[in-house]
């Protein structure tokens, strides 16, 4: 197993946009299996490759869709496109323990990229999924869930973070 300590609000790693991925080899699929079991262990619907301390635009999801079918799998070096009315709903993020908060995030979300061997990937959801494959999209450009909260809100997010067995350094 190759679980990974993952990092925390406040390392500079989760705010530096990751880079594309250029080599499609033997580390790119051990990162993404690294991805796959930390993700799993902590447990977590979505984890990105900076969270982990990998600053590499990869992520792996394993969350329900809207239709409650369970959507599994990984993007590399993803674009994505978002579209419908925005969706209020809890959110909450392994770099950031303890707390959810209610976020407004598009209706549905379409992410296009490659898979760890480099053939193209298209994967599209709505409810749950699709604000998985916002969140994961945007650990890749270093932003967090909190950021898109208000300043008052953010704080009080930041104070309730709790340590978990996971995260427990």
């Amino acid at each position: 197993m190759a679980i990974q300590p993952i990092r925390l609000f406040g390392d500079p790693v989760l705010r530096t946009p990751a880079q594309p991925v250029t080599d499609f080899d033997k580390e790119l699929r051990q990162l993404v299996k690294d991805l796959e079991e930390t993700m799993i262990d902590a447990p977590g619907a979505g984890l990105a490759a900076p969270q982990i301390g990998v600053g590499l635009a990869v992520f792996v999801y394993d969350c329900p869709d809207e239709a409650g079918v369970r959507q599994r799998g990984h993007v590399v070096n993803p674009t994505i496109e978002t579209s419908g009315e925005p969706v209020l709903a809890d959110e909450g993020c392994l770099s950031v323990p303890g707390p959810y908060y209610e976020l407004a995030r598009a209706a549905s979300a379409t992410v296009r990229g490659v898979d760890r061997t480099g053939a193209p990937v298209e994967v599209s959801g709505t409810g749950f999924f699709a604000r998985c494959l916002q969140h994961e999209t945007d650990h890749l450009k270093g932003m967090l869930y909190v950021d898109h909260l208000p300043r008052n809100r953010r704080r009080r997010v930041l104070r309730e973070m709790e340590p978990f067995e996971w995260n427990a350094v």
